[in-house]
């Protein structure tokens, strides 16, 4: 006689789940502006609601927010790429954004991919989603990266969730 146990769980990803996410990722920001200076206070909370959205939508492919210098990326940037996960209660707590990195000569910028999900949208139905966003996005090239991105952590509520990549130079 043999017996087999399963279990199934089910989770829906819920705003609240979004807004818990967003908040870690506002924590780095607001830790990086204290370190360097950008983004304001503003450009914060534009960032925290639009990813809000995006997470609750499903529409994240990554968001990277950073300095920026010669089109390319410099430490102490910062990239988070959406996923999902089995196990939602995963995640770290927020923070670690290096001290000490040379930001002079650069200026703070933030590029967005979208998801898979996104691109199904017709172009009427992605107008619609954005107009509203304090955050307007424009079609630019993506930086390329001045040292290599190091994984370090990662936020989830709900079975979703950002993994942090943060540019590190080589020297």
């Amino acid at each position: 006689m043999s017996t087999t146990l399963t279990q199934t769980s089910t989770q829906t990803f819920t705003r609240a789940h979004a807004k818990k996410i967003s908040h870690r990722v506002a924590t780095d920001l607001k830790r990086m502006q204290r370190l360097y200076g950008c983004p304001t206070d503003q450009e914060i909370d534009d960032y925290e609601e639009e990813l809000i959205e995006l997470l609750t939508a499903g529409y994240l492919g990554t968001v990277t927010y950073g300095f920026r210098l010669n089109d390319k990326w410099k430490e102490p940037t910062l990239r988070y790429t959406a996923f999902e996960l089995s196990d939602p209660g995963f995640g770290d707590d927020p923070g670690r954004v290096p001290r000490g990195a040379d930001v002079n000569g650069a200026t703070f910028w933030s590029y967005l991919s979208y998801s898979s999900a996104w691109d199904k949208l017709t172009s009427g139905e992605q107008a619609t989603f954005t107009a509203d966003l304090r955050v307007k996005r424009v079609v630019a090239p993506e930086p390329g990266v001045d040292g290599y991105l190091q994984r370090d952590l990662a936020y989830s509520a709900g079975g979703r969730g950002v993994r942090r990549e943060m540019v590190r130079s080589w020297g």
